[in-house]
């Protein structure tokens, strides 16, 4: 493990304090008005651009963590490395931001152990990524398979034990959490609340009486909440109003029963508005501001249905 510097130590103790705090007061504004969402912004969203750019605009997207994701979708994880935790850590600082989360699709569930403790120095308590084990499995064959994988991720949870790091699996398509069934499973069988769920209606039915029922049923498993729909898909180049389908308020899902399952539930993780562009690792619009103000017409619409939640 690198020796951090008496700042980065300080800034790493500050980072934890604040996720407390910011997590407390979170939980008396949700008491007192009603459900809110707790939002952190995914850098590849701005696709490629320089962390110096991305961090101003996470205050302005109503959030103060941000999710770094390495290449192809975003960079930020590789401008981390490039830049040396001490420049990055003084960056944070700087704008005011946590970091909330690190997302390690290509790392995959067993090859963790260096992020979390990255995390760990940063007061990061979330990683995510996807399962591992064989996929197209169905019913008791599909159960054991979740099952074999969590026996698996146990000695990888112990470092997550002891970092403070809770990893999220996220039912992504072409894997063996990609279906409800997967996703009840890991609920049902996970060893430790250091194992929990990554949510992305994209990759399920988009029927928002079986995603607001997967709500409910996962209730505190869920530690991640991507507030993303398919809408026309996003393998394909298509004319940007076609591709922004994908996000809240955009495309045909209605997220009202979505938002009052997580109501219902006391959803206090992660939301994350979220989409995929066409070629990856450009931003969804073509500049910072424009990326800003795409978020934020999602935000106001997530607003609206949490009032009536």
């Amino acid at each position: 493990m690198p020796h951090l510097s008496r700042r980065q130590m300080l800034v790493s103790s500050a980072a934890a304090v604040a996720t407390t705090a910011i997590g407390s007061s979170f939980a008396a504004a949700a008491a007192a008005d009603g459900f809110q969402f707790k939002y952190m912004v995914g850098s590849c969203m701005y696709g490629y651009l320089y962390l110096g750019e991305i961090l101003p605009e996470v205050a302005k997207c109503g959030a103060s963590h941000l999710d770094i994701w390495p290449k192809r979708h975003g960079n930020q994880r590789e401008q981390l490395a490039d830049m040396g935790e001490e420049l990055f850590a003084s960056l944070l600082e700087k704008h005011d931001v946590k970091l909330g989360c690190i997302t390690q699709y290509g790392l995959g569930p067993f090859r963790l152990q260096d992020e979390m403790k990255l995390a760990q120095r940063f007061g990061c308590q979330t990683i995510v990524t996807g399962g591992s084990g064989p996929k197209g499995l169905k019913g008791a064959e599909l159960k054991k398979a979740v099952g074999e994988f969590l026996e698996k991720m146990k000695p990888h949870l112990e470092v997550a034990e002891e970092t403070g790091v809770t990893i999220a699996i996220e039912n992504h398509g072409n894997n063996l959490i990609d279906s409800p069934d997967s996703l009840r499973y890991l609920a049902e069988l996970r060893p430790s609340k250091h194992i929990a769920v990554a949510l992305a209606p994209y990759h399920l039915p988009q029927d928002p009486q079986l995603v607001s029922g997967l709500i409910r049923e996962l209730g505190e498993s869920i530690e991640v909440f991507y507030a993303w729909q398919h809408g026309d898909g996003c393998m394909t180049k298509l004319p940007k109003d076609q591709e922004l389908k994908q996000m809240p308020g955009r495309g045909p899902l209605d997220f009202g029963p979505l938002v009052k399952a997580l109501a219902d539930i006391k959803y206090s993780g992660w939301t994350e508005i979220f989409m995929h562009p066409v070629p990856r690792g450009i931003p969804i619009l073509e500049t910072a501001p424009e990326v800003t103000a795409e978020i934020n017409k999602s935000r106001t619409y997530l607003a609206e249905l949490a009032k009536q939640a």
